[in-house]
């Protein structure tokens, strides 16, 4: 919808004319995109949260700016690069040593869905919409100066001319030019090696959550996850496999050092695990719960995230239970008569 449009429907000429409550409705309708572009600038989906909040908040206070020389759409998502760019600002310190985002977060495909619908016929669209999306792609984000970062995300996300980013930046072309360059170069730096050709709408798969041999390896590596069976993984798992578990530290590079944290940890004598197949990030992922004799439920314990790439597991993300309730997952699962 565009901003005249929205305005007409109010009968009036200009967002200074615009009540609060019709304002917010206005606004509403771009909330999700908006979050979304926050989300992939902050890699956190509380921080994406807090600065859609600070956009909506600016918007209304500088309504009367708008001067229709673009769509309100466009108004507000530059708002909201420069409220991202904000916080980072202030935020947080570099990402640790080898790669880790500790304050990376899980985005859940059922609201990903509320976006507005990409065009079947436009399969290079579809295509550069989940991929960056995906954790790998949030990741190597992560690890841009903040305005590489958004020139990144308007130009090869979002597909605005350079014109129009150098705007929002308060830069000249030649600059945003530049920094498209640096950031496309720090990307293939940080992305998995079957990954870093995804730009231009190259479509480089990997496998969604969608496709039935993709399915079925998530099932296979479910079932050897509940009997916490490490010669069945270790066989699943790419030579490179990565895993981390932020926000706590620790990062796992290659399969032996999986299988040496898997059993340091006392994974691989868990018992009484139960999962819930759920997905996040356009990929796979797995709720687990585990048994608790006192509580007579399984509660949450872990969630997988996992990218798949040549018929194995490529990464494993996985984040605490207090993801749990954003994805609607059960606060427990009850007994199944075997405990």
């Amino acid at each position: 919808m565009s901003a005249t449009t929205g305005i007409e429907e109010l009968g009036v000429s200009g967002l200074g004319e615009v009540d609060e409550g019709s304002f917010t409705e206005l606004a509403e309708r771009h909330r999700r995109e908006l979050h979304v572009h926050s989300y992939r600038m902050l890699g956190s989906f509380e921080d994406a949260e807090d600065a859609v909040q600070e956009t909506f908040l600016r918007a209304w206070r500088g309504r009367e700016t708008f001067e229709g020389r673009s769509t309100f759409r466009a108004w507000l998502y530059r708002i909201a690069t420069n409220a991202c760019l904000d916080l980072l600002a202030k935020r947080r310190p570099e990402p640790a040593v080898g790669g880790e985002v500790l304050w990376l977060q899980p985005y859940p495909d059922a609201l990903l869905d509320e976006l507005p619908a990409v065009e079947a016929d436009e399969p290079e669209a579809l295509a550069v919409a989940r991929e960056t999306i995906e954790l790998a792609y949030l990741v190597a984000v992560q690890h841009l100066a903040p305005r590489p970062r958004a020139v990144l995300i308007l130009r090869d996300v979002l597909g605005w001319p350079a014109k129009e980013v150098a705007e929002v930046l308060g830069d000249s072309v030649n600059s945003v030019n530049s920094a498209l360059q640096r950031a496309r170069a720090g990307m293939r730096e940080h992305l998995p090696a079957e990954r870093q050709d995804w730009m231009g709408g190259s479509g480089v798969g990997g496998g969604g959550e969608g496709d039935a041999e993709t399915r079925d390896l998530v099932r296979r590596f479910t079932d050897a996850c509940v009997a916490t069976d490490i010669d069945v993984l270790a066989a699943m798992v790419t030579d490179d496999v990565r895993s981390s578990m932020p926000p706590t530290p620790g990062l796992q590079l290659g399969r032996e050092a999986l299988v040496e944290y898997w059993i340091e940890s006392g994974f691989a004598g868990m018992t009484g695990l139960r999962p819930v197949a759920t997905s996040a990030n356009r990929q796979p992922a797995i709720a687990f719960y585990q048994w608790q004799a006192s509580e007579g439920a399984y509660l949450p314990l872990t969630l997988d995230v996992v990218r798949i790439a040549d018929g194995k597991v490529a990464e494993i993300i996985t984040f605490h239970d207090d993801q749990f309730p954003r994805f609607g997952l059960p606060e427990s699962l009850p007994a199944d008569g075997t405990e």
